[in-house]
């Protein structure tokens, strides 16, 4: 019997994942890393484990998730860019610090309640595929894991869609069955991440500003750099009697440009650290279908490499809102064989 170690949110997926596992003959032991999340979440996760019947074990990970994630993030923001802090947790966090853990109590695999698939291609490479409902697909937000944790990882809920989940739970009588999905970041209070920001930033650091156009008329003073993000419309309170979008962030300067919403489209996206994971590596210029953001539909797109760390993606028809920070990811055949952090 194979030891697998589940990584318990507190939610309906990732306790439904424990069951499926369970019921499949596994050796299920729970974990839950204490990292930005509610208490109230590792309650649920140790009553989840409790009507399971199965080891539970809380490890916490705050400093690390500081370190690793939250300085990440505001980082990132102060730079003008619009990070995507879930991506990093999954790779250094989630799955860093659960394989640690499953060596150390001999567990064969890790797994985790995410909506996605794990395939072996016939280039004898592992790649995630797209879950069977694509409204809740999370393939995306794990573009940057390796073969090595993909070799070792399980992912039995990207065979079901939710409500299915839901229904298994409530047949299973799991305590979090009609548990609320979780919408925000873990660790931004309300989602108001301009506010958490302003909260954790260096001492001493200004992220003032003017509101400017493109060809340079100041506009006025702005909140801080912080509080936008490109394509942003809401919230600029400036009376241009017209609609008028966030185009660029200019951190050297404290400038955030303003302009209409069809300088927003590209069809020219250029990324760099590149995650390769359904093929080893970008030989030649290929066809593929790319996601710029989680919830965008995707484009279909030529890529090639314009450096040892850098790829080009072309698009067909062009996209909106490319904001660096964001990745790209790129699928073919519903496999996701690669991604990148957008820089421009």
């Amino acid at each position: 019997m194979k030891t697998v170690l589940v990584g318990l949110s507190g939610g309906v997926d990732s306790s439904v994942c424990a069951y499926l596992l369970k019921k499949q003959g596994y050796n299920v032991i729970g974990v839950t890393l204490v990292m930005g999340q509610s208490e109230e979440s590792v309650t649920d996760a140790s009553r989840v484990a409790e009507c399971l019947d199965i080891p539970f074990h809380v490890v916490n990970c705050k400093k690390e998730f500081k370190d690793t994630v939250i300085d990440y993030f505001v980082e990132e923001y102060l730079a003008g860019r619009t990070p995507n802090p879930c991506i990093r947790c999954n790779r250094c966090m989630k799955w860093g610090r659960m394989l640690e853990l499953a060596d150390e109590l001999g567990a064969h695999y890790i797994a985790t309640g995410h909506y996605a698939r794990i395939e072996r291609l016939p280039n004898g490479r592992l790649a995630l595929k797209n879950a069977i409902t694509s409204g809740k697909d999370q393939t995306y937000a794990l573009y940057l894991l390796t073969q090595e944790q993909l070799e070792r990882t399980l992912m039995p809920v990207g065979e079901y869609t939710k409500e299915q989940i839901r229904e298994i739970a409530k047949e299973a009588n799991l305590p979090v069955a009609d548990k609320p999905d979780s919408q925000e970041i873990c660790f931004v209070p309300e989602d108001d991440y301009a506010a958490f920001i302003d909260a954790n930033m260096p001492e001493g650091k200004c992220t003032a500003g003017n509101f400017v156009t493109s060809d340079g008329k100041v506009l006025g003073p702005h909140k801080g750099i912080t509080h936008y993000t490109k394509g942003q419309r809401r919230g600029l309170d400036l009376p241009m009697g017209e609609r008028v979008f966030v185009t660029q962030i200019r951190p050297d300067t404290g400038e955030v440009v303003i302009g209409k919403n069809e300088e927003l489209f590209t069809t020219k996206v250029v990324c760099k650290r590149v995650n390769f994971m359904g093929i080893e590596d970008l030989k030649h210029p290929i066809r593929v279908w790319a996601k710029i953001r989680y919830n965008h539909k995707g484009e279909y797109c030529t890529i090639r490499k314009i450096g040892d760390d850098m790829v080009e993606a072309v698009f067909e028809s062009p996209v909106r809102a490319a904001t660096p920070g964001q990745a790209i990811c790129f699928y073919e055949d519903s496999y996701l064989i690669g991604g990148g952090t957008i820089i421009e």
